[in-house]
C-alpha cells in the first residue's frame, strides 16, 4: 500500500497493484464507465453531471461557490458551464451587486432534467454491488482520506 513506509515497510517491496492510490484511480475510472451509459441518454458527461447535482440541490449558486462545492478550478468550470449553458440547461448571469461575480441558475430544461435522472443513482448503487451500509462506511473512509491528503498537503 502507499502507507507502506509508514508502517515500516520498504515502498520498493510493492508492485502498482499494492498501491492505494492505483486501486481508487482503478474505481473511478469503473465509475466514469458505469455512469457513461446512464448519462449518455440525458446528454451529461460525469463531470457536468455533478454540476447538475450541486445545483439540483442549490440552485442560484456563484460560480466560485460551485467551483468549491466540486472541487473544479476555474479553467475546469468554466468549460463545464459554457456546454451546459449551450444545451440549455443553465444560464449564467452576471451578479448585480458585484459584476465580477457569475450567478449559475437551472433552467426549466435543467430542472426537468432531474426527474428524468432519477434512475441514475439507484442503478450505481446496484452496479457497486454494496448495501447502504457498506457504501457509506466506503464514503466515509474516502472523505475521510481526502481530507488526511489535504491536511498534509497544507502541512
Amino acid at each position: 500500500m502507499d502507507a507502506g513506509s509508514a508502517t515500516g515497510v520498504a515502498a520498493d517491496k510493492f508492485g502498482l497493484d499494492d498501491m492505494l492510490c492505483f486501486a481508487i484511480y482503478g474505481a473511478a475510472h469503473a465509475f466514469n464507465r458505469a455512469y457513461k451509459p446512464l448519462l449518455d441518454p440525458l446528454g451529461l458527461t460525469y463531470p457536468q453531471y455533478l454540476v447538475m447535482m450541486a445545483l439540483w440541490a442549490e440552485d442560484g449558486q456563484k460560480v466560485k461557490a460551485l467551483g468549491e462545492r466540486l472541487g473544479l478550478d476555474s479553467g475546469t468550470l468554466s468549460p463545464l458551464l459554457k456546454r451546459l449553458e449551450q444545451s440549455g440547461l443553465v444560464s449564467r448571469k452576471r451578479d448585480l451587486e458585484d459584476e465580477r461575480q457569475v450567478i449559475i441558475t437551472l433552467t426549466a430544461e435543467g430542472l426537468e432534467l432531474r426527474q428524468r435522472s432519477t434512475n441514475v443513482m439507484g442503478a450505481i448503487g446496484r452496479a457497486t454491488g454494496c448495501n447502504l451500509e457498506e457504501a457509506m462506511t466506503l464514503r466515509e473512509a474516502l472523505v475521510g482520506l481526502k481530507e488526511r491528503l489535504e491536511k498534509a498537503e497544507e502541512g
